[in-house]
């Protein structure tokens, strides 16, 4: 079942045209790769998923709890919508702790009002502590655990990555779009990564898209690719197939 519906979607810029005519479907619990050189568009495709960007023309539609169109998405609503993502540059709280990052993520799980809040009832403790126990069990997913009460700005830039990932999923999402997770990391963890996505997705009962330039990540989990050039998509299919597309290798990679 298509969980993702995109209908001839198109995103423009003064006269630039970054997303030009997408069509594709997606089904639920697979990890979908999309590829494609520099400025091919990948970015604002992932930015008309998540209502960053509203559509020039055409529409997503998500069939998650609800049917939901892009006619309605505001990126506020997306985590609500089972939706959350990371992006291509971290965005961290930099001064607040790995814990508090985390934590973040359940503000749209916590099922206490204001009110609970404002005179610190039951449930306003009952939900504090459910949502830390949960974070802590993220960092010791990540192997972050030990460093929970650093500061974010103190680690490692593949730790931050690992952090958004964790943050991400603290929003309990159905959909988790990943861009360009494995940016900064070495060849063994990127490794570690290619590892962690493919059990977050078994164990998290998730789909994921994500946007990546190590193709050895992207072969290595991805059951169907999706490429683009210049705004416009070029090829799908599984990795063994995008891979022999002439069109692929003259566009992505230059030639034969």
């Amino acid at each position: 079942m298509s969980i993702i519906k995109v209908n001839n979607l198109s995103k423009s810029f003064g006269g630039v045209k970054a997303v030009s005519h997408i069509n594709m479907a997606i089904d639920g619990g697979e990890i979908i790769g999309i590829i494609g050189p520099n400025g091919a568009g990948k970015t604002t495709f992932f930015n008309l998923l998540t209502g960053i960007y509203s559509p020039t023309s055409g529409e997503v539609i998500y069939n998650l709890d609800k049917e939901v169109s892009s006619k309605s998405f505001k990126p506020h609503k997306m985590t609500g919508y089972g939706v959350a993502r990371t992006f291509q540059n971290i965005r961290l709280f930099k001064n607040m702790s790995i814990i508090d990052n985390v934590l973040l993520g359940y503000h749209n799980n916590m099922s206490y009002g204001l009110l609970s809040s404002l005179f610190r009832l039951p449930s306003f403790y009952k939900n504090e502590t459910k949502a830390y126990d949960e974070a802590l069990k993220l960092l010791e997913i990540f192997n972050l655990l030990d460093k929970k009460d650093e500061l974010a700005s103190n680690l490692p830039y593949g730790e931050q990555r690992k952090v958004e990932i964790a943050r991400a999923l603290a929003a309990k999402p159905k959909l988790l779009l990943l861009d360009e997770p494995a940016a900064g990391m070495n060849p063994n963890e990127t490794k570690e990564l290619t590892t962690l996505i493919n059990w977050i997705k078994d164990e998290f009962k998730l789909t994921i898209i994500l946007i990546e330039h190590d193709m050895s990540l992207v072969m290595g989990i991805c059951s169907k690719v999706f490429v683009f050039d210049y705004g416009t998509l070029i090829a799908s299919g599984t990795p063994n197939e995008v891979q022999n597309n002439e069109q692929v290798i003259k566009a992505y990679l230059g030639g034969e």
